[in-house]
């Protein structure tokens, strides 16, 4: 049998998984609300800027880059379509199914990515460069599988 130490308090707070996951609902919070104005959220954004620099993926591939289950993924993509951002196209080889952005598509990911540079300077302007390397680094790290 495994004995396990008393797990206290301080032990929580230090915990990786529990500080990742407090800074990423804070951190979607925070951007979820910036770009409420413009109509999407911050997975929408990853979504149409997957859509415009990694053309010709299909729709199975494109999940896996963004980070987002397929539920997820079609529910995202269901709505973009339905906003005219995006469209759904079959692939040139069997039924893979590809997305494209439309031209309303385009025009928002352009706004979005200048309100993303924006904010991405804001937050980075919050760290030292280095803790930013640093976080990267180990964020990098800790989401491989």
């Amino acid at each position: 049998m495994v004995a396990f130490a008393m797990v206290l308090p301080d032990d929580l707070a230090k915990c990786l998984v529990l500080n990742t996951v407090a800074a990423a609902r804070t951190l979607l919070r925070r951007y979820d609300a910036q770009l409420k104005p413009l109509g999407v959220t911050v997975q929408q954004f990853s979504l149409l800027a997957a859509i415009r620099f990694l053309p010709g993926e299909p729709v199975a591939t494109l999940a896996q880059r963004v980070y987002l289950d397929r539920t997820s993924l079609t529910r995202n993509l269901d709505l973009l379509e339905r906003k005219g951002l995006v469209r759904r196209v079959s692939g040139a080889v069997g039924n893979a199914r590809l997305c494209e952005l439309t031209k309303a598509g385009n025009t928002l990911l352009d706004r979005l990515l200048t309100e993303w540079q924006r904010s991405n300077t804001e937050l980075r302007q919050r760290v030292s460069d280095r803790d930013a390397k640093t976080y990267l680094q180990v964020a990098k790290h800790l989401s491989q599988e």
